[in-house]
């Protein structure tokens, strides 16, 4: 399940507090009070907010946002009608669009395998999906996937960018972002994304910047790692005995790498050995 997303700068909503009108005689009621968040708590709540860039397209997953090349960074962005335009992105980190993150829901879409496809679809927050039209002109206005609605990524030079192949992979067009002819288009932004462009190149090379919890390496890496949390004495309990040093760094290294049922019964084997010596 997605998280509702949150930006920052977003401020957290407080309840206000009713005071009565008179004084009360009666005695306050106890309260409890709820317990903090530990240090572990806290650093996986900020790692679920924070955001990464895709390094492979088996990375993309989740809510994204589509980094485009230009100056001032942009992203691709619809409104509620399904219009595309190109958005001035506000989170960055020295102007570098490798940090960048959305201030604005508009700027995020949700990236899901497509089914039966090599391609990826991307949904945007009012649930229609990113795709083109025979003449290149994107929109957000499907409720279906097909695939118009499909977009094949191709790893760039540059490690890190890509390029959106169109229409599932069975057009030569990609995803671009042009300079406005007239200087700003109709979104204001002096840049217009087209979906026409017929060969590679610097405008049509893109970060995927991505929620850190949805990429794999550290999904993965979360998992090592819970797997690895395990005390000497839920360990001794497991094997019925006290442990010695040896046998718990056995057993919790057998836990990182999956053979832990089998080193479990090796130390079951190996104490009742040692008990009738």
């Amino acid at each position: 399940m997605v998280k509702p997303l949150t930006f920052k700068g977003d401020k957290s909503k407080k309840s206000k507090k009713r005071t009565a009108p008179y004084p009360s005689t009666k005695p306050p009621k106890p309260t409890t009070a709820l317990p903090e968040q530990t240090e572990e708590e806290t650093e996986n709540t900020a790692e679920d907010q924070s955001w990464v860039s895709a390094d492979a397209p088996s990375d993309i997953a989740g809510p994204v946002i589509i980094v485009l090349p230009s100056d001032p960074p942009t992203c691709i962005a619809c409104d509620v009608n399904g219009k595309v335009f190109a958005s001035e992105i506000e989170n960055l980190i020295e102007g570098d669009p490798g940090t960048a993150e959305p201030h604005d829901v508009r700027q995020v879409w949700i990236a899901t395998r497509v089914a039966g496809m090599e391609g990826i679809s991307f949904k945007g927050h009012h649930g229609k999906y990113l795709g083109c039209d025979s003449y290149g002109i994107p929109g957000a206005n499907s409720s279906a996937i097909s695939h118009q609605e499909s977009f094949v990524v191709i790893p760039s030079e540059v490690p890190g960018t890509f390029s959106l192949q169109t229409a599932g992979g069975d057009k030569e067009t990609f995803l671009t972002a042009k300079e406005a002819q007239s200087g700003k288009a109709a979104s204001g932004s002096v840049v217009e994304v087209r979906g026409d462009a017929s060969s590679l190149s610097f405008e049509t090379t893109m970060r995927i910047r991505m929620q850190a919890r949805f990429k794999p390496r550290i999904k993965a890496s979360k998992e090592t790692k819970a797997r690895e949390k395990i005390t000497r004495k839920e360990l001794e309990e497991i094997v019925g005995r006290r442990l010695e040093e040896d046998e718990v760094r056995r057993l919790k290294r057998a836990r990182r790498e999956g053979n832990f049922h089998e080193e479990v019964l090796d130390v079951r084997v190996r104490g009742k050995h040692d008990k009738f010596a």
